[in-house]
């Protein structure tokens, strides 16, 4: 059964992260410059000096994508470390969708601030540094690893097509061409659980979409919002799921659009792997 997490909402809603070190999930609002997350009895928010995107865990801290650069944030304090720069130099794009790797390194797309096409590059983040992978990419999605390290996933949301990339054991590189693996009516943010099934919010269509590791539809659910935008499992041993939304754009847009749900998953979601700098 879906039901809201979070009433906060968000112009555009992603990046969602359940931080096991601080019990707490924290997810970006992209068009309003916010790290969120739920306190005990209402929602607290840091307002950052750029748009941000994606998070990953760094010790007690947040690892941060943002339009300039990878950071580190802690949230007890509010301080910021600034890590690695990224496309700081290019006013036309932001960061988008990211995610941790089993390495602990870090996945992180770029794109057009207005969408333009081919604006956009994924990088790794690995030790410190930071290199370009995929070039010529209009809207990174889809950012995700399989639980035994074999492959990761991308998507360029604009081809409506999910890639999976095969990756070196020994580092997290990839290793040979990207496959095929499916076709899906709009594909944003995604996950894998512990079995190796990915999960997929497809934007503009409502539906979480969930696959085997053939890229079989296996599973389909509708959520209360039709800007559903990135899945992330968490809570007490990963046991629910959380989604974020958006709002933006939208002439009549519902009381739900841009708020943040959550479900109790179909089995068990992987903890988010740790950045390791």
């Amino acid at each position: 059964m879906t039901g809201v997490y979070d009433e906060t909402r968000c112009s555009l809603g992603e990046g969602p992260l359940w931080h096991p070190n601080l019990s707490a999930l924290f997810w970006c609002d992209i068009n309003n410059r916010r790290i969120l997350t739920r306190g005990v009895e209402d929602t607290a928010f840091w307002q950052m000096g750029e748009h941000v995107s994606a998070l990953g865990r760094l010790g007690s801290r947040l690892f941060v994508a943002g339009e300039t650069g990878l950071f580190a944030f802690d949230p007890a304090t509010g301080d910021r470390e600034d890590i690695v720069a990224l496309e700081a130099e290019n006013e036309v794009t932001r960061s988008n969708d990211g995610r941790a790797d089993p390495w602990g390194g870090f996945w992180i797309g770029t794109m057009g601030k207005s969408a333009e096409e081919g604006a956009g590059t994924i990088y790794r983040f690995y030790r410190g540094e930071i290199r370009a992978m995929y070039g010529k990419i209009t809207i990174p999605n889809a950012i995700c690893f399989a639980p035994d390290g074999s492959c990761g996933y991308f998507a360029d949301t604009s081809t409506r097509q999910i890639w999976r990339q095969p990756l070196n054991h020994k580092d997290g590189w990839p290793k040979g061409d990207p496959e095929k693996f499916a076709l899906l009516p709009r594909p944003d943010g995604a996950v894998v659980d512990t079995e190796g099934n990915l999960w997929c919010a497809n934007y503009g269509t409502g539906l979480l979409t969930c696959h085997d590791k053939a890229g079989n539809l296996i599973q389909q659910i509708q959520m209360p919002a039709s800007q559903v935008t990135c899945p992330a499992f968490g809570g007490k041993g990963s046991s629910r799921m959380f989604i974020t939304s958006a709002a933006q754009g939208l002439s009549d847009p519902s009381p739900k659009d841009g708020q943040t749900f959550e479900i109790e998953a179909d089995g068990e979601g992987q903890q988010e792997f740790e950045v390791i700098l």
